[in-house]
């Protein structure tokens, strides 16, 4: 059976060329799912969920609470910073969206820093 996308997540720690994006768009079409470390200033990005993209970074050695995740629309070179794996109680973000503006800001560095803007 074909699957409906064919890239497996991956682990960006430099600036992607727009060509490289293209691969990461055939899953969502429109955007890229990502998750980012803001402490390592890496990104994992391609997974179909949130959750593939936050494995890999953790089977790299990224620590839980320094992932969060959020969706980059590279047309429009905006971010929006919902998901799934960004509630976390203990880090006082009770939602899918990142509600501190700090880490906001530090995920939004990094994505177009990696992913362009």
């Amino acid at each position: 059976m074909q699957q409906w996308y064919n890239t497996d997540p991956m682990i960006v720690t430099r600036k992607l060329s727009k060509e490289e994006l293209v691969p990461l768009l055939i899953r969502h079409k429109e955007f890229i799912k990502v998750v980012v470390d803001i402490e390592m200033e890496i990104l994992a990005a391609g997974g179909a969920l949130h959750a593939d993209d936050e494995k890999v970074l953790l089977e790299a050695g990224s620590l839980q609470e320094n992932l969060w995740g959020a969706n980059y629309f590279p047309k429009e070179a905006r971010i929006e910073y919902k998901s799934l794996i960004n509630i976390r109680p203990w880090q006082r973000n009770i939602s899918q969206e990142i509600s501190d503006p700090g880490i906001r800001d530090k995920v939004k560095q990094i994505v177009f820093q990696l992913l362009g803007p």
